[in-house]
């Protein structure tokens, strides 16, 4: 008994659409499996991408606002960077978590 393969499989071009789809998910080097994750990665960055331009706004402010502030910039000195008048202690007190 000879079975006979359906109609729809004999089409050129179900054939080809299916060898298309069969490529482009596992054997191409741009398949749509790594298009997926490229395009979530993308939209990772851009997200950070964001964040870090938001930062540095608030940074370039802080800046603009120590640059225009003498009083302002000697407390971030002291502060940030531990430096002193002549003659003066400081004492550098840490919490322990």
């Amino acid at each position: 008994m000879v079975k006979k393969v359906p109609t729809l499989l004999r089409n050129f071009y179900v054939i080809a659409t299916l060898c298309f789809v069969v490529w482009m998910t596992f054997f191409d080097s741009n398949d749509w499996i790594n298009r997926y994750r490229m395009n979530r990665k993308l939209g990772e960055l851009e997200d950070e991408k964001e964040y870090y331009q938001e930062k540095i706004k608030e940074v370039e402010k802080d800046r603009k606002e120590l640059m225009g502030n003498n009083e302002l910039l000697e407390k971030f000195a002291r502060e940030k960077y531990l430096m002193k008048k002549p003659g003066e202690d400081i004492f550098v007190i840490e919490k322990k978590d």
